[in-house]
């Protein structure tokens, strides 16, 4: 495995590798590695003649009170992982390498980021857009994967490469969980051991709206109440919220039907944890 600072020398690897006709699986991510990101690494492996994985901390997808600073980062780590499952090449690009000088440019997203996390973090979707556009632009992948637990995520990746007719297959992989349900994340390390205790509630009240949703409730408002219910019982953490849209248009709905997310945010003492779930109906 090789490890590339730079965008000149990364762009020369893709180059070389589309030239002698080998495909390429990119894992984009934010470094401090788990079980989620070295899944998808496996997944591109399978998939792909080269794994190109970035690590890299993008400032423009934080906010002015958000965890830049304090994002956790293990370089070291990372590496071994990353080498652990096949990766070829990580790219890690320092800040000053990605944005040199101000962006003469501004990436906006419309829709798709009005809802869930979105709507309290203004102008990060904007970041993840700009530096996946750039990361996108150097790397050149045939494929790109990405995980479900960050559903929006998905759903904003989705429309991007729609948009903006980008030669590259979006691969969208089911959220890696724990034993008892909780999906794996980077801030999970934060949880008090009561608080990881009632954690697996969460997955648990989604499988909860999941069955209620299968016995024959339309109505997402009553979906909603009672999972909330669920939760006030069983867990300390607030609820900042529990929503229901299509899915990946994040379109309000008024009933139960087609492709939908349920989604929740739960917010403990030192984390903030997400999950979802995407059904059929």
């Amino acid at each position: 495995m090789r490890i590339i600072t730079t965008i000149k020398e990364m762009k020369a690897i893709s180059r070389e590798a589309i030239h002698t006709g080998k495909s390429i699986g990119f894992v984009p991510t934010m470094g401090y590695l788990h079980d989620g990101h070295l899944t998808l690494a496996n997944k591109a492996k399978q998939e792909n003649d080269i794994v190109i994985m970035s690590i890299f901390v993008n400032p423009l997808q934080f906010g002015p009170n958000e965890d830049f600073a304090s994002y956790p980062r293990d370089r070291k780590r990372d590496e071994q992982l990353a080498e652990s499952v096949g990766v070829d090449y990580v790219f890690y690009p320092t800040v000053e390498e990605m944005y040199p000088r101000s962006m003469e440019i501004e990436i906006k997203v419309k829709s798709r980021v009005n809802v869930l996390c979105g709507r309290n973090r203004i102008g990060h979707f904007d970041g993840v857009a700009t530096v996946l556009i750039k990361l996108f632009s150097i790397v050149q992948p045939t494929n790109a994967y990405f995980g479900l637990k960050d559903a929006q995520q998905v759903a904003v990746v989705d429309g991007l490469i729609a948009d903006l007719n980008l030669p590259v297959q979006l691969n969208a992989v089911e959220t890696v969980r724990e034993e008892d349900g909780l999906a794996k994340s980077s801030r999970n390390v934060y949880l008090t051991e009561v608080e990881r205790g009632q954690a697996k509630e969460l997955y648990q009240s989604l499988l909860y709206g999941k069955k209620l949703i299968e016995q024959g409730e339309r109505n997402p408002d009553a979906v909603i109440s009672k999972m909330k219910d669920y939760l006030i019982e069983r867990i300390n953490g607030s609820i900042e919220y529990i929503e229901l849209y299509s899915y990946p248009e994040l379109a309000t709905i008024n009933e139960c039907h087609g492709k939908i997310i349920i989604a929740l945010a739960v917010k403990f003492s030192q984390a903030r944890l997400i999950d979802n779930i995407i059904l059929y109906v």
